[in-house]
C-alpha cells in the first residue's frame, strides 16, 4: 500500500479517516478557496467526478486559507457554498495549510513527490492540482491556471 493511503485527514464534518477509502482510484487533489479568482473551477472539477467518478476516478478537495485569506469560512459554511453554488459531490475536507510550518502530512507528501517550478515545494495559489495514480504514485502536479477540463488526456490515460 502506498504511503498516501495512510496519511490521516478529516472530512469536512469532522471525521477521521485515511485516504485508504481511495486505494485503487485515479485522485486529483486539489486545495480550495470559496472566494478566489479560480474558484469557478469547482465547475470543471464537478465535470470531471460525473464525468469519470464511475470508472473509478475521485477529485479530492481540501480547502486551504493561506492565499489572501480566500477560505474564511467554517466547515459548514464551506459545504454550503460548495453544494449550493458548484452542486459539488466529490469529498471535501477539514481545511488544511499547504505551506509553513503547519503544512498537513498529505500536502507535506504530494509537494515532496512533484515539485513546482525550479524544483520548489512551495504551493503558489489556491487550486493547485496533484494527480495521482490508481497505486498511489503522485505522477504530476498542475499550477492553478491549469484547469480541470486541461487535464482530460491525462486522466483518462491513468484510468486505462
Amino acid at each position: 500500500m502506498s504511503e498516501l493511503y495512510e496519511v490521516p485527514v478529516r472530512t469536512l464534518d469532522g471525521g477521521e479517516t485515511t485516504l485508504a477509502p481511495f486505494e485503487g482510484k485515479v485522485l486529483l487533489v486539489v486545495n480550495t478557496a470559496s472566494q478566489c479568482g479560480f474558484t469557478p473551477q469547482y465547475e470543471g472539477l464537478e465535470a470531471l467526478q460525473r464525468e469519470y467518478g464511475a470508472r473509478g476516478f475521485s477529485v479530492l478537495g481540501f480547502p486551504c486559507n493561506q492565499f489572501g485569506a480566500q477560505e474564511p469560512g467554517d466547515a459548514e459554511e464551506i459545504a454550503t457554498f460548495c453544494s449550493t453554488t458548484y452542486g459539488v459531490s466529490f469529498p471535501m475536507f477539514e481545511k488544511v495549510d499547504v505551506n509553513g510550518p503547519d503544512t498537513h502530512p498529505l500536502y507535506r507528501l504530494l509537494k515532496g513527490e512533484a515539485k513546482g517550478i525550479l524544483g520548489s515545494e512551495s504551493i503558489k495559489w489556491n487550486f493547485t492540482k496533484f494527480l495521482v495514480s490508481r497505486s498511489g504514485e503522485v505522477v504530476s502536479r498542475h499550477a492553478p491556471s491549469d484547469t480541470p477540463t486541461s487535464l482530460r488526456g491525462k486522466i483518462e490515460a491513468l484510468l486505462g
